[in-house]
């Protein structure tokens, strides 16, 4: 059974790598172009200043070190949740091609599965080529900062799964505009990427302890200055283990009762 859950996923897999292949272009603003500009822009333009006044604040390192993980982490939480909206709510209700998929000997689950694998395969992907440029510019202190990658592909899944169950139950995109608004802007101004959450009002900070980018920014910034220690970093990869098992759960739950009611 388990061979056949496998072997279904990856032929729904190379569908979604297959529509890519003719899509790739329209993503090139969004997934590489605007990252980069953050980071030239907050990293080099804004970061010379901060420098300039000292960096005791940040311990010593470039303001381009402290923000780039959280830039790569919260770039992984954007791509992440753009694909599990509209593609999701166009699978459901416009282009329905989620009921043509069932049609054949795949199972509910599968379509899900395999909906998340493209997410990692994005997610993978865009970040594999915005760590390539942060380590050009001298944004990563630690060679250890690498490992980073895998970090941040989990951060995407930890939202994925959750936005993809939530995209299942609703019956037209309005839904999303509250997602962007009220979860990824404040997760990306409010998750320790430009600034440590320290310096919030105490409620705010409980907050952002809360949301999984904070714990991939956390570990992804640990590992770039080599200052990982054991325990913290299993709790924050548990945390966001947390997040995609359970998200991933309501996920398939929810397009399952979408698909066969």
């Amino acid at each position: 059974m388990a061979t056949v859950a496998l072997e279904n996923g990856r032929r729904q897999f190379d569908y979604w790598v297959t529509v890519y292949k003719r899509t790739w272009k329209g993503s090139l603003v969004s997934s590489f172009l605007l990252p980069l500009l953050y980071l030239a822009a907050m990293g080099i333009g804004l970061g010379s200043f901060v420098d300039a006044n000292g960096t005791g604040a940040l311990g010593g390192i470039s303001y381009l070190q402290f923000i780039a993980p959280g830039l790569l982490a919260s770039t992984a939480l954007q791509i992440a949740v753009a694909e599990s909206t509209y593609p999701v709510m166009s699978g459901l209700k416009w282009q329905k091609f989620y009921f043509s998929m069932i049609a054949t000997p795949l199972r509910p689950a599968d379509v899900m599965y395999g909906q998340l694998a493209f997410i990692a395969f994005r997610v993978l992907t865009t970040c594999t080529v915005f760590l390539v440029v942060i380590a050009f510019f001298g944004g990563l202190k630690s060679p250890l900062g690498l490992m980073a990658l895998p970090v941040v592909l989990l951060v995407g899944m930890a939202a994925s799964a959750p936005v993809c169950a939530v995209a299942t139950t609703l019956q037209n995109d309005s839904g999303f505009a509250m997602i962007f608004r009220f979860g990824v802007i404040p997760a990306f101004l409010f998750s320790g990427a430009f600034f440590p959450v320290s310096q919030l009002p105490d409620w705010i900070e409980w907050l952002a302890y809360l949301s999984p980018l904070w714990h991939g920014v956390e570990l992804s910034r640990d590992l770039s200055l080599n200052t990982v220690e054991l325990w913290p970093a299993l709790g924050n990869l548990a945390y966001l283990a947390a997040w995609f098992g359970i998200g991933t759960w309501f996920a398939v739950r929810g397009i399952t009762r979408r698909l066969i009611s």
